[in-house]
C-alpha cells in the first residue's frame, strides 16, 4: 500500500465516516477534510474537525504508520506543530508536539470497506505494462477526453519551464529561443542536445547578421560542431573553413565552444551535415522566423513555411569529400510534424503564458491536425484498445504513461480514481 491511497481515501471520504473514533476512543466528526495542496508541510491544510467535544481548525498529516512521523523527522519541523489529526493506516507509536501534548490519531484500516480495498489492490497489482491495462478500453470516454486535455497541458507546462530558462539565458529574445529549440529538434534524439548547445554557443545577433549568406551560416554551424577541424581537399570545405575563421575573428567568438556531433546509427538523411545545412537554409530563407511562425494557423501553413532543402553541395554529398548520387534533400512532412509537436506548440504555449493569453483551443486544434505519432508506447496503447487519432492524443498518452503509469501514480490519475469508484 502507498500513502497516495490514503490521501485519496481522506480527500474523497472513501471510508465509513459514522462513529469515527481516534485510537484513544474520542469521537471524530469531519466538517471539512482540508485542502490537498501537495506542497511542503502537512498533507491537508485548513481542515475543520471535531474531536471529542472540541472543534479544531488546522492541518492533517497522513502516513502509513504513526512512527513515520519520526522517520520523516516532522518533530523537527515547526510547520507540523498545528497538526490537529494524524491519519494513518496502522497506529504503532504515540506522537507528541513540542509542548508534550499527544496528537490525536485516526487509524483508517478500521473504517475502509473490503470492496474499496480490493479494488485498490487489483488496480496496483503489477501487470505486464500498466496497472489498469485490461480496463483501459472500457473507461468512460467523456472522462477520458477530459483527462487527456489535462494531461496535454501538464506536458506543455513541463516543457515551458525549459523554454523560460532559455528565455532568461537569451535576454528575453523569443527569436533566439526559437532558434535553440529548432536546433534541438533538427538534431533528433542522438544529436538534439549537441545541436541545442551548438545554437547557444553562437550569439543569435550573429545569426541575424549573417543570415543573408547561407554559406556563412553553414560555416558557423559546421565550425562550432567540429566538422571543420580537419583538412580536406574539397573546395566547399575549404571555403567554409575560411569563412568560419574569418567570422570567428570578426565577432570575437570563442572557438572552445565546439560541440561534437554523432553520425553513428543515423540514416544518411539524418546526418548532422544534412540537418545543419537545412537549419542554415531555413534561417537564410526566413528572417524573423518567430514572428512569421506566430501568424500561422494550420498545419498546411507550417508545411509551406518549412519547405526547406540543403545547400546545393549537399545534394550529392552526405559528408565532405564523399560524393553520392544526387538527391534533393527537403524537410519531409513527417519531420515538420515533429517540429510542430516539439517546438511550435510548446513555444506558442510559453509565449501566450508570458502574455497572460488563453490559447488552449487553438493549440489543441493545431495539434489535432497532425498525424498520430508512431512509437513503442503508442503500439502498446493500441494493443490495449486505446487508438490515438492525432498528435494531440498521442502527446496526452505519453504524459499519462511517463508521468503516471510508469511512476505508479494511480491515485493521482483520473482513470485510477474512476476505477476505484466503479461498481
Amino acid at each position: 500500500m502507498k500513502e497516495d491511497f490514503l490521501h485519496y481515501l481522506w480527500k474523497f471520504k472513501k471510508f465509513n465516516t459514522l462513529d469515527l473514533k481516534t485510537t484513544q476512543q474520542e469521537l471524530v466528526t469531519i466538517h471539512h477534510q482540508g485542502q490537498y495542496l501537495e506542497l511542503a508541510g502537512p498533507d491537508f491544510f485548513n481542515a475543520n474537525i471535531t474531536i471529542g467535544n472540541q472543534k479544531w481548525a488546522g492541518n492533517v498529516e497522513i502516513h502509513l504508520k504513526s512512527s513515520d512521523w519520526y522517520v520523516h523527522h516532522h518533530e523537527r519541523d515547526a510547520a507540523y506543530e498545528n497538526v490537529i489529526l494524524h491519519v494513518v493506516w496502522e497506529h504503532d507509536a504515540a506522537i507528541f508536539r513540542h509542548d508534550n501534548t499527544e496528537i490525536p490519531v485516526l487509524e483508517l484500516k478500521n473504517y475502509v470497506d473490503k470492496i474499496t480495498l480490493a479494488k485498490y489492490q487489483a488496480l496496483v497489482t503489477p501487470k505486464s505494462w500498466v496497472f489498469c491495462e485490461k480496463e483501459l478500453k472500457d473507461i468512460d470516454q467523456f472522462l477520458f477526453k477530459n483527462w487527456q486535455e489535462r494531461l496535454f497541458f501538464e506536458r506543455l507546462e513541463r516543457k515551458s519551464k525549459f523554454i523560460f530558462e532559455l528565455l532568461a539565458a537569451t535576454n528575453n529574445d523569443w527569436e533566439a529561443v526559437l532558434f535553440c529549440l529548432l536546433a534541438k529538434n533538427f538534431g533528433l534524439n542522438t544529436n538534439g542536445d549537441s545541436f541545442q548547445h551548438l545554437a547557444q554557443s553562437i550569439p543569435f545577433s550573429v545569426i541575424r547578421k549573417e543570415s543573408f549568406e547561407v554559406e556563412n551560416l553553414e560555416s558557423l554551424l559546421f565550425g562550432n560542431a567540429g566538422l571543420l577541424d580537419t583538412d580536406k581537399e574539397d573546395n566547399y570545405f575549404k571555403d567554409l573553413k575560411f569563412r568560419y575563421f574569418y567570422l570567428l575573428h570578426k565577432y570575437q567568438l570563442d572557438k572552445t565552444h565546439t560541440v561534437p556531433v554523432q553520425f553513428f546509427k543515423h540514416r544518411p538523411d539524418n546526418f548532422p551535415t544534412i540537418r545543419l545545412s537545412q537549419l542554415a537554409n531555413l534561417y537564410h530563407l526566413h528572417q524573423n522566423l518567430f514572428s512569421k511562425m506566430h501568424e500561422l494557423r494550420t498545419v498546411q501553413d507550417f508545411y509551406q513555411l518549412f519547405q526547406v532543402s540543403t545547400s546545393s553541395y549537399w545534394e550529392d554529398h552526405y559528408q565532405f569529400d564523399k560524393q553520392s548520387p544526387k538527391k534533393k534533400k527537403r524537410l519531409s512532412a513527417s519531420f515538420v510534424d515533429l517540429v510542430i509537436i516539439n517546438t511550435i506548440i510548446p513555444i506558442r504555449f510559453a509565449y501566450a503564458k508570458s502574455l497572460g493569453q488563453e490559447v488552449s483551443e487553438s493549440l489543441i486544434q493545431l495539434l489535432s491536425e497532425v498525424k498520430a505519432e508512431k512509437n513503442s508506447i503508442m503500439d502498446k496503447f493500441i494493443f490495449h484498445g486505446v487508438k490515438p487519432q492525432n498528435a494531440y492524443e498521442t502527446q496526452s498518452l505519453l504524459q499519462l504513461k511517463n508521468e503516471y503509469c510508469s511512476k505508479g501514480k494511480c491515485m493521482d490519475c483520473a482513470i485510477g480514481g474512476a476505477l476505484l469508484k466503479s461498481n
